[in-house]
């Protein structure tokens, strides 16, 4: 029993995910600069962005979420975030890096100031972490420990997934670092053999010039 507590425990703490919180400064709408926060997702994977937006008057604030291809696919947007808690939900084509980029501008005829800021708090739910568990128990019946039993094995599966994740970065680490041993291995000793090639090249070269000179016999 204590060691599926222990268990129960350290999974809960790995699964635990920090928000982020900031303060938002506003700009005037030509010198506006994105503010990006990005989050590595696997392909296929269910996504929701959690924006809680502080009140901001004479703001108006942006946020575009999108991949890190090459052409930057825009997965979720909204143009102005009002004040409260917003969700963004979303499913990925492909892995890599998930960003969520805020642009705080302000109204016509304001010019930026220390008091024209919002305080933006935001949380990434990725797999198990978007599930609905209260309404997965009403639909499905579940008791409590059932419930629980239920999240732990959501969550256990995303643990061996990134841990999969992570072992094919490895080896794919391992073979980039092998591959290229083997070719400075080759230039190395393509680098001596030319060395020693004109090495000879130039004693036998003075060997006879000096002879032609007459300098040796």
């Amino acid at each position: 029993m204590v060691y599926v507590v222990t268990v129960f425990l350290v999974i809960a703490f790995l699964s635990s995910v920090q928000g982020i919180k900031f303060e938002l400064p506003a700009q005037v709408p030509e010198d506006a600069v994105p503010f990006c926060i990005s989050h590595y997702v696997d392909d296929e994977t269910h996504v929701v962005v959690k924006v809680k937006v502080g009140p901001g008057p004479h703001q108006k604030t942006l946020l575009e979420i999108t991949d890190d291809s090459e052409h930057q696919n825009q997965l979720w947007r909204k143009d102005s975030l009002s004040e409260g808690r917003q969700l963004a939900s979303f499913l990925t084509k492909r892995a890599g890096d998930v960003f969520a980029c805020f642009t705080n501008v302000l109204a016509d005829g304001y010019k930026p100031d220390s008091r024209y800021t919002r305080v933006v708090d935001i949380d990434f739910d990725i797999g198990s972490e978007t599930i609905d568990y209260e309404k997965l128990a009403r639909e499905e019946r579940l008791k409590p420990m059932e419930l629980e039993l239920r999240k732990l094995e959501d969550l256990v599966k995303d643990i061996i997934a990134n841990m999969e994740h992570l072992k094919e970065r490895e080896e794919k680490m391992r073979n980039t670092n092998e591959s290229t041993n083997e070719r400075v291995k080759y230039f190395s000793s393509l680098t001596m053999f030319i060395l020693v090639g004109l090495g000879l090249w130039q004693i036998f070269y003075l060997k006879r010039f000096f002879r032609k000179k007459r300098l040796i016999d």
